[in-house]
């Protein structure tokens, strides 16, 4: 057939055709995913703790600052002397016991919209929905998915912590400084004698943590 066989379109003729417009390519949406939550909690957290402590801390300090600032001709001395003599000893028990009885009993809840699991007869708590979209007006996939779920939660803690602890921590320090200074002199001495002596003799440290819990869910 050549070109001078073919008869062109009238505008009536146009206008009697339909047709479905294609959305644009980056509106369209393969999958469609509706999600409904419904979850009932019953969480019960019984804590029991118990502590005991034996300990001897010392902690001498000793300072000196001295400083210039934006001063001409001048000088800063810093002097820190420290003697420090620190005897520490501990004789004794420190026991942490922690009995803890826990009776929990939380109530059953059901869902609104519980499905049935097929090989046990029990409730699952979920439905699904899926079904298939036009795919020239909206997605291919649509799913919608409901559960409810009911939990129960129980976590007792128990616990016990028991320390004998020596502790010494002398801090001597000394800081002298010159800023912004022409022919200053900034000087720092830090002298320092320590003797510490730490004993533990005839010490003990017990923890005890019994549990004892019931719980019915």
């Amino acid at each position: 057939m050549s070109d001078a066989d073919l008869t062109p379109l009238s505008d009536d003729e146009l206008a009697a055709e339909a047709g479905t417009a294609l959305p644009d390519k980056e509106v369209i949406s393969l999958l469609d995913l509706n999600a409904d939550l419904d979850l009932g909690l019953d969480a019960a957290a019984p804590i029991d703790l118990a502590v005991a402590a034996n300990a001897n801390v010392a902690a001498p300090i000793d300072a000196a600052v001295a400083a210039n600032v934006l001063s001409v001709d001048s000088s800063a001395a810093a002097l820190a002397d420290q003697d420090a003599a620190i005897t520490q000893g501990i004789s004794g028990d420190a026991t942490a016991t922690a009995p803890q009885d826990s009776i929990i009993d939380q109530g059953e809840q059901t869902g609104t919209d519980a499905g049935t699991d097929a090989g046990t007869g029990t409730d699952t708590g979920a439905t699904e929905d899926v079904t298939t979209g036009d795919p020239l007006s909206g997605d291919l996939l649509d799913v919608d998915v409901d559960l409810a779920l009911d939990a129960d939660i129980a976590a007792p803690i128990n616990g016990a912590v028991a320390a004998n602890a020596n502790v010494a921590a002398p801090i001597d320090a000394a800081v002298a400084a010159n800023v912004g200074s022409i022919g200053s002199e900034a000087t720092a001495i830090a002298d320092q004698d320590v003797v510490i002596d730490q004993q533990l003799d005839d010490v003990s440290a017990d923890a005890t943590a019994e549990q004892q819990s019931e719980i019915n869910q």
